[in-house]
């Protein structure tokens, strides 16, 4: 079966799988500036499809609702309109209804009249450094699995460290979706996965295909798409790694 991948801009990614239709992190505010008590985050781009481009979406997979660059105004509106969305438990006391929270590891199934049942799972991710957490508070990736349909793995906002190690010991995903940019607020360190990052989830995922997004579009990002193709080219494995053009669908079997 095959799995249709369309960037729509930043972590908003348009996955259509055997007649499921998901969203990741809602984005669809025009450019414009969202402060914040330590910086103000600039958005330098707007998606590549409206609201009523997208239409009906069946499952927001949200990694986490604290910043705009992941859930912006628009895109709240999204969620009343999805079917379920899926977060982090505290983002899911955050929003209410239809929000509900998934702990890592925890796995949800997705079931619908005349479409394959679909396994969520919630895998564990760590916006920054160690000892962030509490700053930052909780952040999630998914994997989503299936009978006869490639195996995909969104990273949400995260940096590479043990918790998506742990995830490469338990799940050998077609598609990776990795969202990088190293996106940088608070000074020197990362809070997304820099382009060392990529490469260790590269090799930690040996069959994967590799798709980055939330690497541009806003001026936080550090690190963007020509910066991941240059360091995936050095080490000899660009083959594994797809650029997306956004609203231009990709076709994975």
């Amino acid at each position: 079966m095959t799995a249709r991948i369309t960037l729509i801009g930043g972590p908003t990614v348009l996955i259509e799988i055997g007649d499921w239709r998901l969203l990741t992190d809602p984005t669809f505010d025009p450019p414009g500036e969202y402060p914040l008590p330590h910086t103000t985050l600039v958005k330098t781009a707007g998606p590549a499809r409206t609201l009523d481009e997208i239409g009906h979406i069946d499952v927001v997979l949200l990694s986490h609702d604290q910043h705009a660059d992941n859930l912006d105004h628009a895109g709240r509106r999204v969620l009343e309109r999805a079917t379920r969305v899926i977060t982090t438990p505290s983002a899911a006391k955050r929003l209410g209804r239809p929000a509900e929270g998934l702990a890592p590891w925890a796995t949800t199934t997705l079931s619908g009249p005349a479409k394959p049942d679909l396994n969520v799972t919630a895998t564990p991710a760590r916006h920054g450094p160690v000892g962030i957490e509490p700053i930052i508070g909780e952040v999630t990736g998914f994997v989503i699995q299936g009978q006869q349909i490639p195996e995909i793995y969104i990273t949400g906002d995260t940096v590479w460290y043990e918790g998506v190690s742990q995830v490469a010991q338990r799940f050998s995903p077609r598609i990776l979706i990795l969202f990088a940019g190293a996106a940088r607020t608070r000074g020197a360190f990362s809070l997304t996965m820099d382009v060392n990052g990529a490469l260790e989830t590269a090799y930690a995922f040996p069959e994967s295909m590799i798709i980055p997004v939330h690497c541009d579009g806003w001026k936080h990002f550090s690190q963007g798409r020509d910066d991941l193709e240059l360091s995936f080219q050095a080490l000899g494995v660009a083959h594994r790694l797809h650029l997306p053009s956004a609203g231009v669908p990709l076709e994975i079997a």
